[in-house]
C-alpha cells in the first residue's frame, strides 16, 4: 500500500468506475475475471513483500504464493487469456532470481539460502496455477484423445472449421473495434457490405476487386467454406508480403491503441461510429463523457507511474500491463473489454497521484 490517502483514493476510484459497473451486469465472464486478477495481484505483492521481511518464515509467503496460483487458474478457467498474468508472475519471479545472483555473485554460499524461496515461490505458483486445469485436460484427452488444457482459441466445436485465412485477412486492415461490430462479428451467418471497409484493406484496384468478389461469393450463403477461406488467405498472404512492417508492428499499435483509449460503451446504446456526430444528441453526450472519463483515468495512472516508479511491486505491475498490452495486439478482434482486466493496476497508478509520505508515519 503506498498510503492511507492512496489507498482510500483507490477505493474511490474503483468504486465509481463507470465501466466495471457496467460490466458488472453482463453476463459476460470480465466481472469475475477482473475480480480474480485484482485478487492474484494481491496475494504476489504479499508474496514478495515476505521475501524482503527478515526473520519471515516459508510458511507465510509459500501460502501467499498458492493462493496467487489458484487466483490465476480462476482467470484462466473463466479466460484463456487469463495465463497472461501467470508469465508476468514469471517474469517478475525470474528477474528477482537475477537480482539476487548479481548481488551476491562475489559471496557464491549465499546465492542458495536467498535465491530458494524464489525459486519454491515459482514452484508453489506453477502448481497452484495449473493444478486446476488438470480436471480438464484428463477429460478432452478422455473424451476428445487429445491433450487440450484450455478451451479452443476460437471457441470453436471439434468438428467445427476454423476460419484462419478470413481471420489473417481482417487482421491485415482492421485496427478498431467498430469494423469488429460490422465485418468480423457478422461471419458467419450475416451479409458484409465492402463499403464497411476502410481505404487500407486495398492496397491497389486489383485487391479492391477480389476483395469484392469475395464478398459477393460469401454473401449468397452466408458462410465461409473451406475454398473461400483459402482465397481469403491468399489475399491476406499477398497483403502481409507486400506490407509486413503494417501487419506486424504499425495495425497492432494501432489495435493496442483503440482498445485503451476509444470511449467504453460497447454495452450502451451509443453509437460505435461516435466520431461522425450524427447519433442521438443523448447518446453522443454519454460517449463523448465516457471517453473523457477513461481518458481521465489513463492520464492518471500514466502520471502515478512517474510518481510511482520506485514503489515496491511497481515491476509486476508495468510487466502484466505490457504483457497483455501485446498480446491484445495480436487480435483480429479488438474490442475495449479486453483491457478491463488491467483496470485493477490503472487504478492502482491513478492513486499514486494521492501519495503523501506523511500517512507512512
Amino acid at each position: 500500500m503506498l498510503s492511507d490517502c492512496a489507498a482510500k483514493a483507490a477505493f474511490v476510484m474503483a468504486a465509481l468506475c463507470p465501466f466495471l459497473a457496467n460490466y458488472s451486469a453482463a453476463a459476460l465472464t470480465e466481472t469475475l475475471e477482473i475480480f480474480f486478477t485484482t485478487v492474484a495481484l494481491n496475494f504476489a505483492l504479499l508474496g514478495f513483500a515476505e521475501f524482503q521481511r527478515e526473520g519471515s518464515g516459508p510458511t507465510s509467503a509459500l501460502a501467499a504464493w498458492l493462493a496467487c496460483g489458484f487466483s490465476v487458474a480462476a482467470c484462466i478457467l473463466l479466460r484463456p487469456d487469463g495465463g497472461i498474468l501467470f508469465g508476468a508472475l514469471a517474469m517478475t519471479l525470474f528477474y528477482a532470481f537475477l537480482r539476487v545472483r548479481k548481488a551476491n555473485h562475489l559471496r557464491p554460499s549465499k546465492v542458495a539460502p536467498r535465491a530458494l524461496p524464489i525459486v519454491l515461490a515459482g514452484f508453489v505458483l506453477a502448481l497452484g496455477t495449473f493444478a486446476p486445469l488438470a480436471p480438464w485436460t484428463i477429460r478432452n484427452f478422455r473424451t476428445f484423445h487429445r491433450f487440450e488444457p484450455l478451451a479452443p482459441r476460437y471457441a470453436n466445436d471439434s468438428d467445427e472449421l476454423v476460419m484462419a485465412g478470413f481471420n489473417r485477412w481482417t487482421k491485415t486492415w482492421i485496427a478498431e473495434s467498430t469494423s469488429v461490430q460490422e465485418i468480423y462479428w457478422k461471419v458467419p451467418g450475416d451479409s458484409i457490405d465492402i463499403s464497411s471497409l476502410p481505404r487500407r484493406a486495398f492496397d491497389s484496384p486489383e485487391q479492391r476487386r477480389e476483395t469484392a468478389r469475395l464478398f459477393d461469393d460469401y454473401n449468397q450463403d452466408h458462410d465461409v467454406t473451406p475454398e473461400l477461406d483459402a482465397r481469403f488467405a491468399a489475399l491476406a498472404a499477398a497483403r502481409v508480403h507486400s506490407a509486413p512492417l503494417r501487419y506486424y508492428v504499425w495495425l497492432p499499435a494501432l489495435r493496442i491503441a483503440d482498445m485503451w483509449l476509444r470511449p467504453r460503451t460497447e454495452l450502451l446504446a451509443s453509437d460505435p461510429r461516435w466520431w461522425e456526430f450524427n447519433d442521438d444528441p443523448i447518446w453522443l453526450t454519454v460517449s463523448i463523457v465516457f471517453g473523457l472519463v477513461n481518458l481521465a483515468y489513463i492520464g492518471a495512472a500514466g502520471t502515478g507511474l512517474l510518481r510511482a516508479r520506485s514503489f515496491f511491486g511497481i515491476g509486476l505491475l508495468i510487466a502484466f500491463l505490457t504483457l497483455r498490452s501485446i498480446f491484445l495486439g495480436t487480435l483480429e478482434n479488438p474490442e475495449p473489454r479486453y483491457t478491463l482486466e488491467c483496470y485493477p493496476v490503472v487504478i492502482a497508478l491513478a492513486a499514486a497521484l494521492f501519495f503523501r509520505r506523511s500517512d507512512l508515519g
